[in-house]
């Protein structure tokens, strides 16, 4: 019941929770078997509400490169609108509890998810993530989001 002893949790409990919730996502949304395209409904989707694969993977990838500091790109579903959309989150802010998106694919764009292999190469790694991508994953939680 002491109020401002949970206000002054909320900060920790967004940083630390978020992290939980945004890399619990990361860790599925990726599969050594990854990459190429998605297929079926969430396909369709993509194709309906960016015009097409390539321009909906050069948003994502321009909103990620984008993010200052450190933060997530996300593919996300407003279900209010019945369509998807693109957003970045600053530090380990959660997609929904930040923007009501319900996050289908989240990037991780902290320099430690890349820094080991590409270095501050933002960009380079934000190329390569894309072959490694876990449609199937992806496309289970479009469908899961709709119902």
């Amino acid at each position: 019941g002491d109020v401002t002893a949970q206000v002054s949790l909320q900060p920790a409990l967004k940083f630390n929770g978020g992290g939980h919730i945004n890399h619990t996502i990361f860790w599925t949304n990726l599969s050594p078997d990854g990459g190429g395209e998605p297929k079926g409904e969430l396909m369709e989707a993509i194709k309906r509400d960016f015009g097409s694969f390539a321009n909906f993977k050069e948003k994502l990838t321009a909103v990620s490169v984008g993010v200052q500091g450190s933060g997530w790109g996300w593919l996300g579903y407003n279900k209010e609108q019945g369509r998807l959309q693109i957003a970045a989150c600053a530090n380990q802010d959660p997609l929904q509890g930040t923007t009501g998106l319900i996050p289908l694919l989240g990037i991780d764009v902290w320099e430690h998810a890349y820094y080991l292999q590409y270095k501050n190469v933002r960009p380079d790694y934000l190329k390569a993530i894309w072959n490694v991508i876990n449609w199937e994953n992806v496309s289970s939680r479009y469908s899961t989001c709709k119902k």
